[in-house]
């Protein structure tokens, strides 16, 4: 708004702004797609279909959408998945996978990897996505899933994004 009334303004001081102006705004449609998220996931039984899945599929549309960012950083998905049916909400699966994932590349340095693997012992499925990122210190460990909680060498990382409602999606979704 200070910006419209400078008579000086130019062309290209206007473009920087407008840059500025879509980058805040991307980021308040991502605090607000977040924020719904969540939202959605606390109403007991919102629109979650639980039916049989193969956790393959799961794993592979994830991975799909986070190669993006993990090319940005070289980092490379190592998997090891036993194909095996699991019930539950395929949608959200993917969702909670792909809040892991990315914070596994937010946090890990470039040129790195991240390995995912599925287990199996009895009926229980066990997914373990491990990073060699950052680590997380034992003061924040009983906050992480604490909305809007960022420990604080996640603050300090500029490259890192996010306004700490990731991990509490992935609770809800897991309690689900």
């Amino acid at each position: 708004e200070v910006n419209l009334r400078d008579k000086n303004l130019t062309l290209s001081e206007a473009k920087q702004v407008l840059v500025s102006n879509l980058e805040e705004v991307k980021n308040l449609q991502l605090l607000s797609d977040g924020l719904l998220k969540l939202a959605q996931f606390q109403k007991p039984n919102g629109n979650l279909q639980f039916n049989f899945s193969q956790i393959k599929e799961i794993i592979e549309e994830a991975c799909k959408k986070i190669t993006p960012l993990a090319l940005g950083k070289n980092i490379q998905l190592k998997k090891n998945i036993r194909n095996v049916k699991i019930f539950g909400d395929q949608r959200s699966l993917i969702e909670l996978l792909v809040i892991l994932l990315d914070n596994a590349v937010k946090y890990s340095s470039l040129n790195s990897q991240i390995f995912l693997e599925v287990t199996k012992i009895e009926n229980k499925v066990t997914i373990l996505v491990k990073d060699s990122g950052i680590g997380i210190s034992k003061d924040d460990l009983p906050h992480i899933f604490d909305r809007f909680y960022r420990a604080n060498v996640s603050r300090s990382k500029t490259d890192a994004g996010g306004f700490g409602l990731g991990l509490s999606i992935a609770k809800k979704i897991v309690e689900n």
